[in-house]
């Protein structure tokens, strides 16, 4: 069983999110507009992920990242449910997701005393909002985790937006509760293959971030 720490009431706030002319948008209590971490960091990746599909074609394309999507969705609502202590997470599921669960389930055992799972976030000095997995202390460090399924192992550098992206959620998770986090993990399931295990420092990622950022302005 995890152990979930009481919900900070400086966490409680609603965000509510909308899509304008393809891009996700968060408001901020305030009433501030601030774009998704996920969509402003796709920047960087653009250029490659379109040269993959020219190179397949539109409709395999469609097809592989269709398949990605789906059994992401199926093996994160897994994990958020096994880190919830939920009766019943694996009933239901399909051969190829359980086994991917299975791969990465004991370095969830390295996982206890949650601060939040699925929690919104947003920055001000970023100018950026988004939805984390899971904060919690791995091997008792208080990190960002994020899980990600896979259908190959992973380069390390095809992994540089997962360490922004959750350094990003790690600096608004700060800003939000004055609880400082510098370590982010990310938790790779990959199909029919051992599963991958990343952990990175905060601070190493943050320049990919305001690269990012700068992109997204001069592209849109």
């Amino acid at each position: 069983m995890f152990v979930h720490l009481a919900e900070r009431p400086e966490l409680s706030f609603g965000l509510q999110a909308e899509y304008i002319n393809g891009s996700r948008i968060y408001t901020t209590p305030e009433g501030n507009k601030y774009s998704s971490v996920t969509t402003v960091l796709g920047e960087l990746s653009k250029a490659g992920i379109q040269k993959w599909r020219k190179s397949i074609g539109e409709e395999q394309a469609n097809k592989i990242t269709g398949k990605a999507s789906r059994r992401g969705t199926r093996l994160h609502s897994i994990c958020e449910s096994y880190i919830k202590n939920e009766d019943g997470y694996l009933e239901g599921q399909l051969p190829d997701v359980l086994a991917m669960f299975q791969s990465i389930e004991p370095i969830f055992k390295r996982i206890n005393n949650v601060h939040g799972v699925e929690l919104g976030l947003y920055s001000d000095h970023l100018g950026l909002a988004g939805r984390t997995d899971l904060i919690a202390e791995f091997d008792g460090r208080l990190s960002v985790i994020d899980y990600k399924s896979s259908a190959k192992t992973k380069k390390y550098e095809y992994c540089y937006n997962y360490f922004a992206q959750c350094s990003a959620y790690a600096i608004m998770y700060e800003e939000r509760t004055n609880i400082p986090i510098d370590q982010v993990v990310i938790i790779v399931a990959v199909d029919s293959d051992e599963p991958q295990l990343f952990i990175e420092k905060r601070d190493s990622w943050v320049h990919r971030i305001w690269e990012a950022k700068k992109m997204y302005r001069e592209n849109h």
